[in-house]
């Protein structure tokens, strides 16, 4: 009977694992890369005191007031590349704990153009409405299966994440309160599908009937979270006290994600699974994602001759320490015909601690807009750069939450056209702490499902970690007004 018990509790909760990939929240500190948009990106993300196009909707909608009616398309490609050098403490017969080193794994991602699209239209002398889709500069990370022809290090965190498509849909309005006042809100939702692949121990960590990490005990789980619906609330003011001094300020509110999601394992090939097979496929997987503030001082003024220099110093506080944990409700999904426990047994539901901490940002950036030289249209040249704190402590780095301390580095462009058109482009270069991970203290766990278990299971994510990426985006902008 204990056995059986044992067993149960195993298979339940490893198939309750498979729910945990489309936990990926969203924020640049937490697990977004970096912040977005082709012109603000090329101010370092220093967009806050007083954005003046369609970037306004993520920055600050009281930007809204100064576009006017205008369509904003953009695009941008993020490259990323991760090495990670896997490491644990095992625990001998002996008692004697000795590090084992793992082959390095590479992850990378694929070309794929993250855009925005949004739209505003002026009514009268105050009001301003937008409407827009904006994809977030997430790093959809590929790992492989295997490495030197055995199961791969990192799998028990993320083997892929294709398929994942997510964006930001919202409506806002700016409205012009004096000469000098503009504030803006806005309704944004988190909508979406999340897709992932990842691989989860059935082995017991105790060596109750294997080693651990056995893989004869692997389960691989193909995960679907769809539809994502988490609406939340914006808004933000812009002052201008003096015609060179613009001061803004922003908010964004949590969200809450709870998403139903399916999923399709590939049980163990152990002796133990043979004729076991899996019995729905639903669930569910919530989890809070955090608030985030916003400020900006920026100096503007007009050098004469269609001329004009900005810069301004911005700082973004993300507030991670709201995702404490995972909860998985995985009751729509059976197990049946596995040997040693009750069938059907159902998947009992499972918390995975994640403990986030809040994160800073510090952003700089400039531009200056001069007559062209050789064309005669009007350019502008910008330059940025922002500084960012992890949202992810050291002892939770894993390749699936791939994050460090970063300065971003950036340059960009615009060629205006006649009043109405505005090309951009923008590239940046990410400069990324790398990251050690120390067996001893590494915390995000391959979670021992057996209730009552002495033995601790070991972490999945000690190791060093290395990290590299760069942007490159392109855009359009064209104004009636």
């Amino acid at each position: 009977m204990q056995n059986t018990r044992i067993w149960g509790r195993l298979l339940g909760a490893s198939a309750a694992l498979a729910l945990l990939a489309p936990a990926r929240p969203a924020a640049a500190a937490g697990l977004f890369f970096s912040d977005r948009g082709v012109r603000p990106l090329g101010r370092g993300g220093a967009f806050v005191a007083a954005p003046d196009d369609l970037g306004a909707i993520w920055y600050n909608p009281a930007g809204l007031v100064d576009c006017g009616t205008q369509l904003l398309i953009d695009g941008s490609n993020l490259n990323f590349d991760a090495d990670y050098k896997r490491r644990s403490n095992v625990t001998d017969a002996n008692g004697t704990v000795r590090t084992y080193e793992y082959p390095t794994v590479h992850g990378t991602t694929p070309v794929l153009p993250l855009p925005t699209i949004a739209f505003s239209q002026r009514y009268g002398d105050n009001w301003t409405f937008a409407g827009g889709i904006l994809a977030p500069y997430a790093p959809l990370v590929s790992y492989p299966a295997t490495v030197d022809g055995k199961p791969s290090p990192a799998r028990y965190s993320l083997v892929t994440l294709d398929g994942s498509a997510l964006s930001y849909v919202g409506a806002y309005a700016g409205y012009k309160a004096s000469k000098t006042l503009n504030v803006g809100f806005g309704l944004v939702t988190l909508v979406g599908t999340f897709k992932s692949t990842v691989v989860l121990s059935a082995s017991p960590p105790d060596r109750l009937v294997a080693a651990p990490e056995d893989p004869a005990y692997d389960t691989v789980g193909q995960i679907t979270a769809s539809p994502i619906v988490a609406p939340t609330l914006t808004a933000g003011v812009s002052w201008a006290p003096d015609p060179h001094i613009r001061i803004g300020a922003s908010a964004l509110g949590p969200m809450y994600v709870y998403a139903p999601a399916k999923m399709k394992l590939r049980l163990p090939t152990a002796a133990v699974f043979d004729g076991a097979s899996q019995s729905g496929d639903s669930g569910t997987v919530s989890f809070w994602l955090p608030p985030v503030i916003r400020a900006g001082i920026e100096y503007r003024t007009d050098l004469g001759k269609e001329s004009s220099f900005r810069a301004e110093v911005a700082y973004v506080r993300e507030f991670w320490s709201v995702h404490k944990s995972i909860d998985v409700d995985a009751s729509g999904t059976k197990l049946l015909g596995v040997k040693g426990f009750p069938s059907p047994f159902g998947v009992p539901p499972l918390s995975i601690p994640r403990n986030f901490q809040d994160a800073n940002s510090l952003r700089v950036g400039a531009e200056i807009r001069f007559p062209g030289l050789a064309t005669g249209y009007p350019v502008a040249v910008r330059a940025g750069a922002h500084y960012e704190g992890s949202a992810v402590p050291n002892a939770w780095t894993s390749v699936l939450s791939a994050d460090s301390k970063k300065l971003i580095a950036s340059i960009g462009g615009s060629l205006y056209l006649k009043d109405k058109w505005r090309f951009d482009a923008v590239f940046a270069q990410a400069f990324v702490d790398d990251v050690t991970v120390d067996p001893a203290t590494a915390a995000a766990p391959r979670i021992n499902p057996v209730t009552g278990n002495a033995t601790k299971s070991e972490a999945i994510n000690g190791g060093s970690y290395a990290f590299k990426a760069n942007l490159i985006g392109f855009g359009l902008v064209y104004k009636w007004n």
